[in-house]
């Protein structure tokens, strides 16, 4: 079984809860302390088999094997897929089965980071997520006064469209906004303009 680990929790003796997004699941396992173990982290991809247990609901995690990135050295690209893998762990809690779409999504950006800058290909991959789950606004309607956006446009959490006197936040031409939100390109943003849209991201998926 493979799967991204999406947290990972020391509890006594140097074990750990390790919570892992597979292809149709997320498991909430228990791997116990052992110096012949591989080194995990969140944002890894591992292949690995559950064992139950007849004393506790969690399954215990072994024979785990750690799946390379081509950019799993580049610390800056780690460092960025460290952050967006920790979001995924709150936008699924209490919650175990889950559609496959979120797995091909990691797979598929895993991918993307080869050649791409971190950021933007985070962000193009947040579009998706946001498009798939039905939460990508492109009625450019402001969330606040309901009334429709036809020039400059703000965004706030989750990427909703708001007027920029309604939030008082950065402005965006609604031209790009719209290749954006249907084209699922950035190429028109600035980094500085990148580096806006990826602070909103990490304040939730």
């Amino acid at each position: 079984m493979q799967g991204y680990i999406l947290d990972i929790k020391p509890v006594k003796d140097d074990d750990l809860i390790v919570i892992i997004l597979t292809e149709n699941r997320i498991y909430t396992t228990y791997r116990f302390y052992g110096a012949r173990h591989s080194t995990i982290n969140i944002g890894y991809k591992i292949d690995f088999e559950l064992e139950g247990s007849l004393k506790s609901d969690i399954s215990r995690l072994r024979d785990v094997m750690q799946l390379n990135y081509q950019w799993i050295l580049n610390s800056q690209k780690m460092y960025a897929w460290q952050r967006f893998i920790k979001l995924f762990n709150s936008h699924f809690r209490d919650i175990e089965e889950i559609d496959e779409f979120y797995f091909n999504l990691l797979n598929e950006l895993v991918h993307m980071m080869i050649k791409q800058n971190e950021k933007r290909a985070i962000l193009q991959a947040y579009l998706k997520l946001l498009e798939y789950e039905g939460r990508l606004h492109t009625d450019y309607t402001c969330f606040l006064c309901d009334i429709e956006i036809e020039d400059k446009i703000s965004l706030v959490r989750s990427f909703l469209p708001a007027h920029p006197q309604c939030t008082f936040s950065k402005i965006f031409s609604i031209d790009k906004v719209k290749e954006m939100f249907e084209e699922n390109s950035l190429i028109n943003f600035t980094d500085e303009e990148i580096d806006y849209l990826w602070n909103i991201l990490l304040q939730g998926l």
